[in-house]
């Protein structure tokens, strides 16, 4: 059992909550039985499982390295309030070049409820990739791993320049859509193609100009009450929904 925090490979596990860790170990923790069945059943690598005492390992994962740990050095470990007691360190995925039929490309969203919950949705809408630009949340910071329950394991989801990627989809046959009111149309008004993106930005500045420029169509939700606008996630689940209408 390990019992002191700073006991090396404890002190490594700690690190990987920092996002230049992460980069340079090419790994993230999650924490909790779902997260780690999730991974398990959706083929991530699963480097190494940690777990206290008191905790029982489901038995299909005795085949990862696993490491038992006393309560206290669980809690140094644990982002959360009331550790579940078991947690894994988990490979990234390189998910670069994809094929895509439905997607969301997404510009500098900063608040990682927002990115998890449009991961989550994303997944229960059937879209098959999320983009992630520069200058939005870290995919695995710890909030976002928890509010994609688990949606991040079923998807291909990649960082990447989203004026590149547009263009690069854009030639593979993809409509592109942007949120935005300038010049935009209501979304229920336009004809869903058989292939696309839509970007969503910036919880206060929207998305970039340089992107909207490159958008086929701008595209706006009705404002029916008084309210100025919606949450990006929410706006994000409905254009996501309405595209799987076709």
């Amino acid at each position: 059992m390990l019992t002191s925090v700073k006991n090396e490979k404890v002190k490594n596990w700690r690190k990987l909550h920092k996002k230049k860790t992460r980069d340079q170990a090419q790994a993230f923790l999650i924490e909790g039985f779902h997260l780690i069945e999730e991974a398990h059943c959706s083929n991530w690598e699963i480097l190494e499982i940690i777990y206290q005492a008191d905790v029982e390992v489901n038995e299909e994962w005795l085949c990862y390295p696993h490491y038992q740990v006393s309560d206290h050095v669980m809690e140094a470990i644990s982002e959360t309030k009331a550790p579940q007691g078991i947690m894994a360190v988990v490979a990234k995925k390189d998910a670069s070049n994809l094929e895509v039929k439905r997607a969301l490309l997404v510009d500098q969203v900063q608040d990682p409820g927002n990115l998890g919950t449009m991961i989550r949705t994303a997944d229960a809408a059937g879209f098959d990739t999320v983009i992630l630009g520069n200058g939005t949340v870290d995919l695995f910071n710890d909030k976002v791993i928890r509010s994609t329950q688990g949606s991040l394991f079923h998807l291909q989801i990649t960082e990447a320049d989203l004026l590149a990627e547009v263009t690069r989809l854009k030639q593979a046959g993809v409509a592109i859509w942007s949120t935005g009111l300038d010049n935009a149309r209501y979304y229920h008004d336009i004809p869903i193609p058989d292939k696309l993106a839509i970007i969503v930005g910036n919880e206060g500045a929207g998305v970039s100009p340089q992107l909207m420029e490159l958008a086929d169509q701008h595209i706006k939700i009705p404002i029916y009450g008084q309210a100025e606008s919606l949450n990006v996630s929410i706006a994000a689940a409905i254009l996501m929904y309405e595209a799987v209408k076709k």
